[in-house]
């Protein structure tokens, strides 16, 4: 049909025809691929124009939460000392130079068009012992308020749909060097608040999953041949599973889709340059553990053009039926994509980042985040800084968008950090100083 309609414009300006003429050709053509199509159906390729992005429900769980790490790209399976290990790779936390520490996270969300949606986040973790510890957080997602009209326009009332995401974890080390970590979240969706459509209520949509994490953390030094002075290396390699998890369905169970089951492989490794300065790099690599959408044969009218003996819509090519039970679409994800093993590759993100302390007081940071053009297009460049002050610490982060607009463009993300122990070392200070005035007999 495309093809036909570009003939009948050149033809329209080589022989300019009058418009009469042209609309009968155009009508001939109309009724040409509507017959046509009927034989030799077209596919999903064609429709997507190359772009196969994997989508998932409550994507809200993929948004990173924190400034820190959105400074450094949205890498963080091994950055040491996370306050947001929840998040990030649980099994951290047994190895973090405090006992314990709480943060809260604030992420404006589509600034640039809406004032009233955002991503909060509050987290926490404490070490048991000198091998354990336990974390929880709060994640919630607020889409601002929205107006539900009928089929005339009449307002029916207003809604603000939202979700939220509650984890606990408990982590441990199995040696000096290596730990694992578990953690259990629930998960709310409510966008539509009951509204109905077509006679459907639109309920809200629960789904339970969890996390299974491992770290390993190590040191070494370097001796510069020509200085004679010796470096300090520590390095670590993370990874995570995290959301593994049931399906979640707004509707019936005919209708469940994944939740976004993501696969996160890190390493980190940092340099004392000296007694003040140290740099630290960061790269993570992102997968999702979800089926990739095939491509369907279609006919012009862009409906399913046949159905097998199931009554399933016949796949065009290599790809495969994604509406299968979790377990199974986490291991078919790494085999399942229609152009094979080139596109399999491409479902990979790329995340990197560079990190840089001052008397551990002061950070800058910057980072790059990569994704294929056919899986979403996302690459952008961050930036961010970090402050430390006794009890409290804070953290903004700043996206730089290349090929795409981003929901976070032109906004700052901000982080606040509250450290126990250094909360405890200033109350104890005053009492000290006391006890020393007090005379001795």
């Amino acid at each position: 049909m495309k093809t036909l309609l570009h003939k009948v414009v050149v033809m329209n300006k080589q022989t300019m025809l009058n418009f009469k003429k042209i609309s009968l050709i155009v009508i001939a053509g109309h009724l040409f691929s509507n017959v046509y199509g009927q034989k030799k159906p077209i596919s999903t390729r064609d429709l997507q124009n190359g772009q196969n992005s994997i989508s998932t429900a409550v994507p809200f769980l993929g948004i990173a939460p924190d400034a820190r790490a959105a400074g450094l790209g949205d890498a963080g399976a091994a950055l040491p000392d996370d306050i947001n290990a929840m998040y990030w790779n649980l099994a951290k936390a047994p190895f973090n130079t405090k006992k314990g520490a709480v943060a809260i996270s604030y992420t404006p969300w589509l600034r640039n068009l809406v004032p009233d949606i955002s991503l909060s986040y509050l987290t926490g973790y404490y070490q048991l012992d000198k091998r354990s510890a336990i974390a929880g957080s709060l994640r919630f997602f607020s889409l601002g308020q929205i107006q539900f009209t009928d089929n005339y326009g009449a307002s029916t009332g207003n809604f603000t749909p939202n979700e939220f995401s509650l984890d606990v974890g408990y982590a441990t080390k199995l040696n000096d060097k290596f730990s694992l970590g578990v953690a259990f979240r629930y998960i709310y969706s409510n966008l539509a608040g009951g509204f109905n459509q077509s006679q459907t209520p639109i309920d809200a949509g629960i789904s339970y999953a969890g996390d299974i994490s491992a770290y390993y953390r190590n040191n070494t030094t370097y001796k510069d041949k020509e200085t004679k002075k010796k470096y300090n290396i520590n390095y670590g390699i993370g990874g995570v599973i995290s959301n593994i998890g049931s399906k979640l369905t707004y509707t019936s169970a005919q209708n469940e889709n994944f939740i976004p089951i993501n696969l996160r492989l890190g390493g980190y490794a940092n340099i004392d340059l000296d007694e003040y300065n140290n740099i630290a790099f960061l790269l993570d690599f992102n997968k999702l553990l979800v089926p990739t959408n095939p491509y369907y044969k279609r006919n012009s009218r862009n409906t399913a053009d046949s159905l097998d003996k199931n009554k399933k819509p016949i796949i065009d090519g290599n790809g495969m039926d994604p509406n299968v039970p979790v377990v199974q679409g986490m291991i078919q994800s790494f085999y399942d994509a229609p152009d094979g093993f080139s596109e399999e590759i491409s479902e990979i993100n790329i995340s990197t980042g560079l990190e840089y302390w001052y008397n551990k007081q002061f950070a800058l940071r910057g980072g790059y985040f990569y994704e294929p053009k056919t899986k979403g297009n996302r690459q952008y460049a961050t930036f961010g800084v970090g402050l430390r002050y006794q009890v409290f610490g804070l953290d903004v982060a700043y996206i730089w968008p290349f090929e795409q607009r981003h929901p976070l463009e032109n906004t700052l993300r901000f982080s606040l950090t509250f450290d126990f122990d250094a909360f405890v070392e200033q109350k104890e200070i005053p009492l000290k100083k006391k006890t020393t005035d007090i005379p001795t007999e």
